[in-house]
């Protein structure tokens, strides 16, 4: 089943989908909040807080064994090279990333989700909780080849790596679902920002994303506009009814906008000597860092000298640095008409004339 919501509950539900058919899991189980009483505002308003009986578990026991289940059903379904999003609050994330890592899901990174608009503490005895956390995991340990969109996140970053804090409004405003009685049709609804980070970052177009608690169905929401497959699971319902009816409103992003970018790894390999032979780079060219405190000296078979020491553009940009490794494309420079480029503007341009020789 693609594109559609599962009714019924989340365990039962994924054991009896097929092994190893899903590409991306993301899930934001109950946090079991253990509220006991009202939160009431300064002037005496009740906060319209998380109280729902499926927020509810009897000791943290039953919270673990719940989260155990789950979890173990979600691995099943993953395939080896799938990833998997988690979600929480500092009520559950811990123990939820503990179980994660006894059950043999390797765990990626650690995302904080700051609120830039988050509730206030109105009690004043507290920290304002100004974020969530989510564990990014692969299958398990033995997994290299999961899907981790690098380039393109960093090229709509302005060309700086993403980092492990985002910061996201909370959902508010026209994107928050509402019932006919104009109160919130879900307490928890995430933003989709939130989620088309997440699926941009590891995910392509045509994967398919499973939500074992879709609650509002953002997560199929996003899936739909960013042409991803989706599998939502709810046992509720009124939030399957209200996730349907906003996922068909959803229309597709045209194909050219969320293709696959191309990886710098899935390109063709282009070796330093090709340049030099295709007369990009003409031996006894001299090379410099870009701040212009090493240089080498371009020879003809493709190497690099630097006084008696011959080596390949990485060796030798590892040696000047004193580190173990570099990535020498990058490293090296070449003056062009008064100014610095890294070499792998000539790679890329050799790369270039290949894609148009091949159509």
């Amino acid at each position: 089943m693609r594109n559609g919501v599962i009714r019924g509950d989340s365990v039962e539900s994924m054991r009896a989908l097929p092994r190893e058919s899903v590409d991306l899991v993301f899930a934001d189980p109950p946090y079991n909040l253990q509220l006991a009483n009202k939160l009431s505002r300064p002037d005496q308003s009740v906060v319209d807080a998380v109280d729902d009986e499926w927020d509810k578990f009897a000791s943290f026991a039953a919270y673990d064994a719940f989260t155990r289940d789950w979890l173990e059903a979600a691995r099943r379904l993953m395939k080896p090279n799938a990833t998997i999003f988690v979600i929480g609050s500092y009520h559950n994330i811990f123990r939820v990333g503990a179980l994660m890592q006894d059950a043999g899901f390797w765990i990626l990174n650690d995302i904080v989700w700051r609120k830039n608009n988050p509730m206030p503490n109105f009690r004043g005895r507290r920290f304002t909780n100004a974020h969530e956390t989510m564990i990014w995991a692969a299958r398990d340990a033995g997994a290299r080849n999961y899907t981790f969109n690098y380039e393109a996140l960093k090229a709509g970053n302005e060309d700086c790596q993403v980092r492990s804090d985002w910061l996201l409004p909370i959902c508010t405003g026209a994107e928050r679902l509402k019932d006919d009685a104009g109160a919130k049709a879900h307490p928890t609804q995430k933003p989709e920002a939130l989620l088309a980070r997440v699926m941009l970052a590891a995910s392509q177009p045509g994967d398919l994303v499973l939500d074992p608690f879709f609650g509002s169905g953002t997560t199929g929401a996003v899936a739909k506009r960013l042409r991803r497959d989706f599998i939502g699971i709810e046992r509720d319902s009124g939030y399957a009814d209200a996730a349907v009816k906003r996922i068909a409103a959803v229309e597709p992003l045209p194909a050219a906008a969320v293709a696959k970018a191309p990886s710098k790894r899935s390109e063709p390999r282009i070796a330093f000597a090709s340049l030099v032979e295709a007369g990009l780079i003409a031996p006894g060219v001299v090379l410099t860092d870009a701040k212009r405190r090493h240089k080498a000296v371009v020879r003809a078979d493709g190497t690099l000298a630097i006084g008696a020491i011959i080596g390949s553009i990485h060796k030798t940009g590892a040696l000047v640095q004193g580190l173990p490794a570099c990535n020498g494309w990058t490293f090296w420079h070449i003056e062009q008409e008064g100014a610095l480029a890294p070499i792998d503007d000539l790679r890329s341009r050799v790369r270039a004339q290949m894609r148009v020789a091949a159509e």
